[in-house]
């Protein structure tokens, strides 16, 4: 599938290329005098449809206030979000309909297998990414030059995994996937880490069908393995299922989730009883970050509703494409390129950024959460 989404993707961005003439490769700002468009490919709709909200707010609210400062260059910035329904097809579709708008650079992606074939739909036409998310490792591996990361990665987020397990006395771990890249791709590398000596021992590392009601048949081979902890990488609906049906079974041991199943939802379709005391390996929400209570208040009052995952990371984003647009001096994409890769020490909510040469953060930043009174509240900070 991958090998054709990416099929799908060259061929729709030779399409755009055809489309758009002579346009300028990632907005050059000699030439363009208006706002600066800033493209968002997030879910909008389909199973992971209340994420997308989180992000467009997050990103809408550092906008808000660049331009309330004068935005950038003299020039205010605008946001142009577009449904990739964390579908492939659709997530390349909406990435052509961002570059036809010629948007200087993208701060979206949640789903990594939906981001990973928009990529080169927007590296070819040196419209630089800054990914508030999707974190598959995957992804990094494409090593594209105008490919950013403001969120930890697959493998950072295996080593957290493994370093909560050793911690937490874990003696057997199974580990369950989607299949998905980005679901797989923690999965494996976690199982990687479990090979290692002197950890725990790796019972079984396992996948589903994502999108079923009914998961008995892997609840069954997995507890036929006798393990005291489960890690889930995959996304909440099919986690609270599961768990809720481990639960259902008998087990009692410990129940950890990856990043993409830490949402209230998760909690609500596990059941309260069953969820209670599930771990998760996540980057830092609102509510757990220390200082955050003004920011939270803000967004509360500028949105009506609480900020949930991602959305500080997807603000993060826009302050870092301001800052890279700034030192730049314009939109070129391969000066922006160079700008992105030069920020030292720019104060984010993850801490200061410095990009390593893979273009991905220094340091990880996962935390491990737990689920106390039905919601997911600090655990351990893994410091």
């Amino acid at each position: 599938m991958r090998k054709a989404a990416l099929g799908v993707a060259l061929a729709a961005t030779a399409l755009t290329a055809s489309a758009c003439g002579q346009g300028v490769l990632g907005g050059d700002s000699k030439k363009d005098k208006g706002p600066i468009l800033l493209g968002m490919d997030i879910p909008l709709s389909g199973s992971s449809a209340d994420i997308g909200p989180y992000m467009k707010n997050g990103a809408q609210m550092a906008i808000d206030e660049i331009n309330a400062k004068g935005g950038v260059l003299g020039r205010k910035l605008e946001l142009r979000a577009e449904d990739d329904a964390c579908d492939p097809k659709t997530a390349v579709a909406a990435a052509n309909k961002l570059v036809a708008a010629n948007v200087a650079v993208s701060v979206g992606g949640y789903c990594s297998g939906a981001t990973l074939p928009t990529l080169p739909v927007f590296d070819r036409r040196k419209i630089p990414m800054i990914i508030p998310a999707a974190n598959s490792t995957e992804l990094v591996d494409q090593k594209l030059k105008h490919v950013f990361f403001v969120n930890g990665t697959g493998d950072q987020q295996a080593i957290a995994a493994m370093t909560w397990m050793t911690k937490s006395g874990a003696k057997k771990v199974a580990l369950l996937h989607d299949n998905t890249s980005y679901s797989k791709d923690i999965a494996v590398r976690t199982a990687a880490e479990l090979d290692k000596p002197g950890g725990p021992d790796k019972a079984t590392l396992d996948a589903v069908n994502p999108g079923e009601s009914d998961y008995s048949a892997n609840v069954t081979n997995v507890l036929r393995k006798n393990p005291d902890f489960i890690y889930w990488t995959g996304y909440y609906q099919e986690g609270g299922l599961i768990l809720r049906q481990l639960r259902q079974a008998g087990y009692k041991g410990k129940f950890m989730v990856a990043d993409g199943s830490v949402d209230a939802k998760l909690v609500k379709i596990a059941g309260g009883t069953a969820a209670e005391g599930a771990y998760a390996t996540m980057t830092q929400t609102p509510d757990t970050i220390q200082g955050a209570e003004s920011w939270i208040a803000t967004y509360k009052q500028k949105f009506g509703a609480d900020p949930g995952p991602y959305s500080t990371q997807s603000y993060d984003a826009v302050r870092v494409a301001a800052e890279a647009i700034k030192k730049a001096g314009g939109t070129d994409g391969d000066k922006l390129a160079t700008a992105l890769e030069g920020i030292n020490g720019l104060q984010l909510f993850s801490g200061p950024l410095k990009f390593t040469d893979r273009h991905t953060l220094t340091s990880g930043g996962f935390v491990i959460l737990v689920v106390k009174n039905g919601k997911f509240v600090l655990q351990d900070a893994l410091k």
